[in-house]
């Protein structure tokens, strides 16, 4: 202001008509981030829905280990080689150690080993009580008899074998255990076939009466003696 009254003097001009303009120095205004962030927050505390927020829970998948690939392809490679050097060896060595090694767990249980001996059995008559059919024994202790009626296994097992034909009879060999066994000849017809398992109650053979039937009893090669009981049942000499 001074500056300009001087200036005024010099120039002989009446200070009173001189008219001094101040400039009004502009306020410096908020920056433009804060004046944002003050809007937002006035819009948040009026309306609380934006304030609201959750975590959003994201299904975490583990990623594939090149190792555990590895292992799989590697496990699946070693059965592929083992079947193979399985299959080989059945056709070129067929007695090796894998195939009876491999032979033993899938017929372990299938040949589980019988050592029940004949006087364990407690035999069961060869026909029904209907027959009237005589039945002698041998000195060797060989049953025999002659009669038009179905023939009975006189235990419970295995038909082993069935051989002869129908001219001259067939004969039927039983398997009770591992040592004990029965023959039985002079059949004129067999109704199981060998593997098939027989019982005392069921039917096992026909005889037409023309020709006699012989039961024999073996211990392994050994052929034992019966006896026939006062009520016609089989027993141990």
């Amino acid at each position: 202001m001074n500056d300009e009254l001087s200036y005024a003097e010099m120039l002989e001009i009446p200070v009173e008509t001189v008219t001094v303009n101040k400039r009004e120095r502009h306020r410096k205004s908020k920056d433009l981030p804060e004046k944002l962030i003050d809007e937002v927050n006035e819009r948040v505390e009026a309306d609380p829905s934006y304030a609201e927020s959750r975590t959003i829970e994201r299904e975490y998948r583990e990623p594939k280990s090149k190792l555990k690939r590895g292992i799989l392809i590697g496990e699946f490679v070693a059965v592929v080689l083992l079947c193979a050097t399985i299959f080989l060896t059945n056709l070129f060595m067929t007695d090796s150690a894998i195939n009876t090694f491999v032979r033993g767990l899938f017929e372990g249980n299938a040949s589980a080993a019988d050592t029940r001996t004949y006087s364990d059995f407690v035999l069961s008559p060869v026909v029904n009580d209907y027959t009237d059919a005589e039945i002698a024994v041998s000195d060797t202790g060989v049953l025999s008899f002659t009669a038009k009626c179905s023939v009975y296994a006189p235990a419970a097992g295995t038909v082993e074998s069935v051989s002869g034909n129908a001219e001259t009879g067939y004969s039927v060999r039983l398997r009770h255990s591992d040592t004990f066994t029965t023959i039985i000849s002079g059949l004129d017809d067999v109704y199981p076939l060998a593997g098939e398992t027989v019982r005392t109650n069921i039917p096992l053979a026909y005889s037409d009466g023309e020709g006699a039937v012989r039961v024999m009893f073996y211990e392994g090669d050994t052929l034992l003696s019966c006896h026939l009981s006062d009520e016609g049942a089989i027993a141990w000499s």
